[in-house]
This record gives C-alpha cells, structure tokens and sequence, in this order.
C-alpha cells in the first residue's frame, strides 16, 4: 500500500474489514508514492522489479515510473485481469512462496527483536536456529528450481536448471545435491539454500551454492559451507569451487573468502576456480544447530 491519505484513519479501515495483516508494511502520508514503494522495496527486501504498481491516477503512475523504471505501473481497471497476467503468475508456486506473506510477518517480529538488541550475536543466539542440510529429493525440485532462478545476490554462479536437469542430477552418480531448511523461535523460513557438488576422483567442486536474501544475516551460508568443507575431508576429498562474479553477488565471494577458499584458476566466462585451503577446522556459528 503506498498511499496519500491520513494514517491512522486508513489503517483503521483496514482493521474493520479485517485487511490490516495483508499489508506487510502500509505507507500511508502525503509524500511522493515513489519513496513509499522504495521504502516498501528495503523492508521487503526485494528487487523494483518484483513490484507492481496499480493507482488511477495517471500522475501518480508517472511519477513512480518515471523515479523507478523497473516497477510494473498499471491503472486501476487492470485490477479485474490482473491474476491472469503472466508477470503475476510463476512457473511453479511452492509451499515457501505459499506462505511467503507469513513468513514476512514472522520476519517482522524478528526484526523488532533484533533492534531491541544491542549486541547482535546475543539476538542471534536467542533465535534458537536450526539449520537442517539433506539431500534433495524429487519433492524439492520446483523449490530447487525457484532459488535458482529468484536468487541474485547470495548465488555463486548464477547457474539456473530445469526441473528436468535438476532431477537428472538427482540420479548422477557424479553429483550431490543438498537443500537446507531453517527455522526458529518464531517459526520456518522453508528451504532456504541449495548446494550442488560434482564428484569426480579426488577432487569435489561445488558447482552451485545459494542462499536466499532472505537470511541474509544469520550465518546460514558460512554454515552450509563448513557443512560442505567438513562432508569433503571426511571422504578425503579436495574441494574447490566455482564463482562466477556479477554486479549483485560480490557478498558470496566475501562468505567463500571467509570461509578459507582462495583463488586456485581462472575459468572460462571471466569467473574463478577456488580451492579451499585453511590451515584451521572449519566450525559451524555458535549459535546455529545442525540437523542432518
């Protein structure tokens, strides 16, 4: 919602037909409609071009098309159409997109939390995170399927695949796929990263590994990567990475440096082949339970 009216009053409308919890964050004032839909952008934390504008004012259209390209702008009749409009209808709804607008307002409440709290890794451990990494099954491929495509900025490669790539990897003997779940106090963020590994004699290459933006900020991809590094010594195994840079996922370069990988070759595409190698035991966040 990005609209000019009295706050109190429109919020209060929504309460009485019973509305409010369907507006994740409402910005309801009499500034421009282009600085709501941004801020509506940062708490979302999603792409202007994840984002769909409906107002009958021609005015208003223009302004926020003409400050942020990227938004889908439509009048007021495109309302009785608008579920059949292929920009609004993805190739596979999964339970996580499902239940996204709940995990939003669970994500809200997490936030508040965490504000109240100075010292982030005290909020952290009060969250009870519980990280679960298991091998995909075909149950997890339209999930699979959706990360590769949604996912920009915590994506290695930028790798996508079919459902039917996807299920023929299942079946490789050459390759391991992991999904990984998370959850907390306040409830299930869903599947939330996806790792692939090409296993060929004595060396293990992590050909995909991403993590949604989602959480971003608790630990999730430096956890995955320890479970990975750790999956490799223990069958002795060499293990290396592939990382293709963008303009959007120079964070994954950072968690992989982190991490103890360093660059080993480059690759064809302008990317880089990274080795791990870090003379200390790779240790899960402290405050992060694996579940296997």
């Amino acid at each position: 919602m990005a609209s000019k009216n009295d706050e109190k009053f429109a919020l209060a409308v929504l309460e009485k037909f019973g509305l409010r919890p369907y507006f994740l964050c409402p910005q309801v004032n009499w500034g421009p409609k282009s600085e709501s839909v941004r801020i509506i952008r940062e708490e979302l934390g999603i792409g202007y071009d994840a984002m769909a504008f409906v107002d009958d004012q021609p005015f208003e259209r223009d302004e926020v098309a003409f400050v942020h390209p990227q938004v889908r702008c439509f009048d007021v009749d495109f309302i009785g159409s608008m579920l059949r409009h292929e920009a609004l209808n993805p190739l596979v709804v999964t339970a996580e997109a499902a239940n996204r607008r709940l995990m939003y307002l669970s994500d809200k409440q997490r936030k508040h939390d965490e504000e109240t709290l100075a010292d982030n890794q005290k909020f952290l451990a009060s969250l009870d995170l519980k990280l679960a990494i298991t091998p995909a099954t075909p149950d997890d491929l339209k999930r699979i399927e959706e990360l590769t495509i949604r996912t920009n900025q915590l994506n290695s490669t930028g790798y996508t695949y079919s459902g039917e790539e996807l299920e023929e990897l299942l079946l490789s003997p050459h390759h391991q796929v992991y999904v990984a779940e998370l959850e907390d106090k306040y409830g299930t963020y869903g599947k939330i990263g996806v790792a692939m590994l090409e296993c060929r004699g004595e060396e293990w290459r992590i050909k995909l590994f991403l993590v949604s933006c989602r959480v971003i900020s608790r630990g999730t991809g430096t956890a995955m990567l320890t479970y990975l590094i750790r999956l490799a010594a223990a069958s002795g195994k060499q293990l290396y990475a592939e990382f293709l840079p963008t303009d959007r996922n120079r964070i994954m370069h950072i968690t992989y440096r982190f991490a103890g990988f360093r660059e080993a070759a480059p690759l064809e595409g302008g990317g880089q082949l990274l080795r791990y190698d870090s003379p200390t035991e790779a240790v899960f966040p402290a405050y992060v339970t694996l579940r296997t």
